[in-house]
């Protein structure tokens, strides 16, 4: 597929080189023109995730900021992850035995060796990418390098521990604008907003939602996390007046 894409690209490119574009922007705009956005965030996707295997061999997290609380979502999948990895080498173990042919050999190990890769590079994005809780009150929600929505402080009306079962994929927006980021078929945490915020999902489409319902390990942490900078209300933080004389 890489090998058409380029010979597809490679005409577009040379005359965009011959009108005067950089290499740079030759080259981005042939890729914006002849790969389709989908499939570009699956190529971006997939090289994030392989980054995050590597901060994840070297025991490192992330982008957290200074004063940021992190907050990990992987429990409920960790155990499926490691069950696809044990059938995955399973399977190249039991194909390398079997298949007789070298080049057909070759090829089927390849790929089942990435696989395996790629399952735990996806892991790896899920660790090393946690939720995040900024000293503001402000919150990150993310699922690997598939889904990032950041919200800001001032748009945060109120969160609550909640779990609840939901149907359908990683990100569904229901008819209300209720967006749920479920983790093992489930979600802990239920954040309302003051108003819609826009979130793109994992292949590229838009959409808006104003309530946001997602999982947490530890979602009473998370929920203290948000409340916390929204106690500190001037009427508790300014210091108390001075007694009134007697009468």
């Amino acid at each position: 597929m890489l090998a058409l894409e380029a010979y597809v690209m490679w005409p577009r490119y040379a005359a965009r080189r011959r009108a005067g574009d950089t290499r740079r922007e030759a080259g981005l705009a042939v890729v914006r023109a002849a790969v389709p956005v989908a499939l570009r965030r699956l190529i971006v996707h997939e090289f994030r995730a392989l980054h995050s295997l590597g901060l994840w061999t070297v025991r490192r997290r992330h982008r957290i900021p200074e004063g940021a609380r992190p907050f990990s979502y992987t429990e409920p999948q960790t155990g499926i992850m490691w069950a696809f990895l044990f059938v995955s080498v399973v399977e190249t173990v039991v194909l390398a035995l079997v298949i007789p042919w070298p080049l057909v050999h070759a090829v089927v190990l390849v790929v089942d060796v990435y696989g395996i890769v790629i399952i735990l590079a996806l892991h790896a994005a899920a660790v090393t990418r946690p939720h995040l809780v900024g000293a503001d009150g402000s919150l990150r929600l993310r699922y690997g390098a598939l889904f990032d929505l950041q919200v800001p402080a001032a748009a945060i009306a109120s969160a609550r521990v909640e779990r609840r079962f939901p149907d359908g994929g990683l990100v569904a927006v229901d008819e209300d604008g209720t967006l749920d980021l479920a983790v093992g078929s489930q979600t802990t945490v239920t954040v309302e907003l003051t108003g819609p915020v826009e979130f793109a999902r994992p292949l590229g489409r838009h959409g808006r939602a104003r309530t946001l319902r997602f999982h947490a390990d530890d979602p009473r942490a998370v929920v203290a996390a948000l409340a916390a900078p929204r106690s500190l209300t001037p009427e508790r933080t300014a210091p108390s007046s001075p007694p009134a004389p007697p009468a």
